[in-house]
């Protein structure tokens, strides 16, 4: 008779601990699950800047176009290594969509461009060069703690947001 794993038990056999070993495996995300929904937009939730910027992108984003990933979570921090940055240490935003990937004022740029008029005007930003951009973007981001202030724990959306947090 055929066997599941080399003769112990015959096919259709599952012991309850195997069993609950599947659901198990069935219930954790796919690695690339989280990427079919739309953009994530990757933040630092401990960040009180950061969270803000998460609150108002959820606010605005009438199509409910968005998911956020802090980076602090599990699948933010997988993310993040994934394309080169440290969570422990994150010094960028990023906006994850599909295979495209986009940082610093770059990523800033989309998601504002993405929330529709009137924030989308912000896009006219891009004449200025992201050499010119980006420093500038990432000064903020140095100086972020210091001048907005570091949160003692991780901000959690409204109930209404919860199913796109990631």
């Amino acid at each position: 008779m055929p066997t599941t794993d080399g003769g112990e038990r015959p096919i259709g056999d599952l012991s309850r601990a195997k069993h609950v070993e599947m659901a198990s495996e069935a219930a954790q995300p796919h690695p690339m699950r989280e990427l079919a929904g739309g953009p994530i937009i990757l933040f630092d939730a401990e960040c009180v800047l950061c969270a803000r910027n998460a609150q108002f992108v959820l606010a605005h984003d009438r199509r409910g176009r968005f998911r956020l990933a802090s980076v602090q979570g599990e699948v933010g921090a997988r993310l993040c290594r994934e394309h080169g940055m440290d969570p422990r240490d994150p010094l960028s935003i990023l906006l994850v969509d599909g295979e495209r990937v986009r940082r610093d004022s770059d990523a800033v740029l989309a998601i504002y461009e993405g929330l529709g008029l009137p924030w989308r005007l912000a896009g006219v930003l891009r004449l200025v060069p992201a050499f010119v951009r980006d420093p500038l973007y990432l000064w903020v981001a140095r100086n972020r703690y210091r001048w907005f202030g570091r949160r003692e724990t991780c901000w959690l959306p409204a109930p209404e947001y919860r199913d796109r947090l990631l």
